[in-house]
């Protein structure tokens, strides 16, 4: 069953059906505290690269956040938490969202996103190795899934340690 998913950045009266979103998607309210935190930062939190999935019902299924981070000093983005509702796993509304967040970013100006996740879901949007760039996570990780995303192939790059907002513990 194919679906048609309407994207849109959150509202304020999405923010109830987020959390309930992440906490049905994750074993654990971690990931839904996270996102919390992060909306609680300024330095973090850019308005407009949360987004949500409707359902065709208009209840919010899927969310995909970007949110500051920096490598060596430079501005990029990371990717995440991103979550869908397990009964509506499979059925592109987690693809749908991060489609439209990296867009919107891209619109924005900018240039990396990071991904710290699944090595064979996120090459799906153009994520490669971050190892590629020079870019490396403050903790060790499997190489293949510390990932980035840059837009603009013609422009600097950072590369170094990335810091990540203080909501991530690292």
């Amino acid at each position: 069953m194919t679906t048609s998913w309407i994207t849109r950045p959150e509202t304020a009266t999405d923010l109830a059906q987020i959390r309930e979103v992440n906490l049905a998607a994750f074993p654990t309210p971690h990931e839904a505290d996270l996102v919390e935190a992060l909306r609680a930062d300024q330095q973090a939190w850019i308005p407009g690269l949360s987004w949500v999935t409707e359902a065709p019902d208009g209840s919010i299924t899927g969310f995909a956040l970007l949110t500051r981070c920096h490598v060596n000093g430079s501005p990029a983005l990371t990717l995440g938490p991103c979550a869908v509702r397990p009964e509506r796993q499979r059925r592109g509304a987690g693809s749908a969202a991060i489609h439209a967040a990296l867009d919107a970013a891209r619109e924005y100006g900018e240039n990396l996103v990071l991904v710290l996740g699944h090595a064979d879901y996120y090459p799906r949007f153009g994520f490669t190795p971050a190892s590629g760039h020079s870019i490396r996570p403050p903790f060790d990780v499997e190489d293949k899934y510390m990932m980035a995303l840059v837009f603009d192939p013609t422009l600097p790059v950072p590369s170094g340690t990335i810091r990540y907002p203080a909501a991530f513990g690292v």
